[in-house]
């Protein structure tokens, strides 16, 4: 939601220029996301300056950006407040003689990546900004997305770049210093009261996340892909805003396509949305074909999302449309997780795993036992909801639209964290909310998976196996580093070659592309 560009220890006056906070002597600046959704402000006493760049809430006016000079106790209590707001912020705090320091607050909505030289420190919501102080491959960093075993971390692909996560402080001086916070707390389910009403809580807990943020109907977008979770949102906020709100997705190929067809035009016949429905054919639009930003060697983020090309035609082609807000379904999957005591599951992302993929190469196996060295703390979202979040925003940012996720609500996590397992087994509390709008039983048990499992594989056996061939001619930071052994993916490629495409094994060979191409374009 900014990026910034900061020298510590200089008596610099902030001040407002009107699309960015900036100081005269040392050129430190700090450039909100401008967009109606975010609002900014900042607070002076004379010795601290505290700039607040944060997500809108609804029923308050939109803040005036210029400095306010206050008295060192005003400014003590517009610190702590910072606490309670509700919705995502990045604070920013600049001190006389001491060390800058950032601070994210528990409800991430979009990146911040954080990089220094020996001066200053420099941020972004988009990795690529910050390109110039990736300095070698993170191993470990790199292990985890081969072996598709994410961990919510300061890490990055590349050291010398650094995530900011939720809730933690980046300490700044001329050395970088990146404090997680203490963990959140969390309960287990709650044995539920006599006639409880679990559908009305979930339904009032799904409008408290949506009333938070003050949306602007006619210029919001439902990502409605036929899921229960983008359904269960979209739905329910067309009944409160009937005709209004306008749809988008991305059509998926193989078996489920027609049957996602066919629930997403139920969806849309149950309750009145509005007239737009923006859809890209994903199988038209495939990812890895000459026109991605990733294959013209752009220097995308290897957390941005990894169907970037369809993603970014359809969000572009929703801001065209006047939208400038998108809602999705992200975090449905883990507010109704069940735990390991409840469903015992063997994790994946083990060594054990790559077995059957040739060209994982010998340093993963070195590092992959230290994957849980350094992440961060239970925060009071799921981790890897934080990280899905994370790699849907850059392609929105750049199309101008700011997106919301009411399943990734700290409320909402903590209504599904106390449901009994009857209600979250099989996503229960999803289905039996949609089956209340008296649709079908293919709208609320749908027989076919709907994936993107097929799209990756035409895209692979299309346009990945010439780019994995330009890998293996031209080399690879990967295989510099032992992540990939080349043999070992002239062997997968092979299998390729011979239309012995199995899903489980060769999808994986997506993420060697994506990493292969980040590194390029950044080191």
């Amino acid at each position: 939601m900014l990026t910034l560009c900061i020298t510590p220890y200089r008596d610099g006056i902030w001040r407002w220029t009107g699309d960015r906070y900036a100081t005269a002597d040392d050129g430190s600046r700090i450039e909100p996301y401008r967009h109606p959704m975010v609002e900014h402000l900042a607070v002076d006493d004379g010795r601290r300056c505290l700039i607040v760049v944060r997500e809108r809430v609804a029923d308050r006016p939109v803040c005036d950006p210029s400095v306010r000079h206050i008295t060192a106790a005003a400014y003590d209590e517009a610190h702590a407040a910072l606490a309670d707001w509700p919705a995502d912020y990045v604070a920013v705090e600049t001190i006389r003689d001491e060390p800058t320091r950032v601070a994210a607050g528990p409800c991430r909505t979009t990146p911040l990546y954080l990089a220094h030289d020996a001066v200053s420190l420099y941020g972004s919501w988009d990795m690529a900004d910050l390109r110039s102080h990736a300095r070698q491959i993170n191993v470990r960093e790199a292990a985890r997305l081969l072996l598709y075993r994410p961990r919510y971390s300061h890490d990055t692909l590349f050291e010398g770049i650094h995530r900011l996560t939720e809730r933690s402080t980046a300490h700044f001086g001329g050395h970088l210093y990146l404090r997680y916070p203490e963990p959140a707390l969390h309960t287990g389910p709650h044995e539920l009261a006599p006639g409880a009403d679990v559908l009305g809580a979930f339904v009032q807990a799904l409008d408290d996340a949506l009333d938070l943020r003050p949306l602007d109907a006619p210029r919001t977008v439902f990502h409605l892909t036929g899921g229960f979770d983008s359904g269960t949102a979209a739905t329910r906020a067309a009944q409160r805003h009937p005709g209004q709100l306008n749809t988008a997705a991305l059509l998926i190929s193989g078996p489920g396509r027609a049957q996602q067809v066919r629930r997403r035009k139920a969806m849309r016949a149950a309750v009145p949305f509005g007239a737009r429905d923006d859809v890209v054919d994903a199988a038209v639009e495939v990812p890895l074909q000459p026109g991605c930003a990733r294959v013209r060697g752009e220097p995308v983020s290897p957390y941005e999302e990894p169907l970037h090309r369809p993603f970014t035609v359809v969000a572009t082609r929703i801001a065209e449309h006047g939208a400038h807000t998108v809602v999705t379904g992200l975090g449905g999957d883990e507010m109704v997780a069940l735990s390991q005591a409840e469903h015992p599951h063997r994790a994946s992302g083990r060594m054990e795993d790559a077995d059957g993929l040739p060209w994982i190469g010998h340093r993963v196996g070195e590092v992959a036992d230290f994957s849980d060295v350094g992440i961060a703390p239970p925060a009071p979202v799921n981790s890897m909801t934080l990280l899905s979040l994370e790699t849907t925003a850059p392609v929105l940012l750049r199309a101008g639209l700011w997106p919301l996720h009411p399943f990734a609500d700290p409320h909402m996590v903590a209504l599904g964290e106390a449901l009994p397992i009857d209600w979250r087994a099989l996503k229960q509390l999803q289905r039996r909310q949609l089956a209340s709008l008296g649709v079908s039983h293919d709208f609320v048990w749908p027989a076919e998976r709907e994936s993107f499992a097929e799209v990756v594989a035409t895209a692979l056996i299309t346009h990945g196996k010439p780019l994995l061939h330009q890998m293996l001619r031209t080399g690879s930071p990967l295989f510099d580093t032992g992540l990939i052994d080349p043999d070992g993916l002239a062997r997968g490629i092979q299998e390729l070659e011979h239309g012995r495409y199995q899903e489980r094994r060769d999808s994986q060979l997506i993420e060697v592309i994506h990493l292969h191409q980040a590194a390029t374009a950044f080191l």
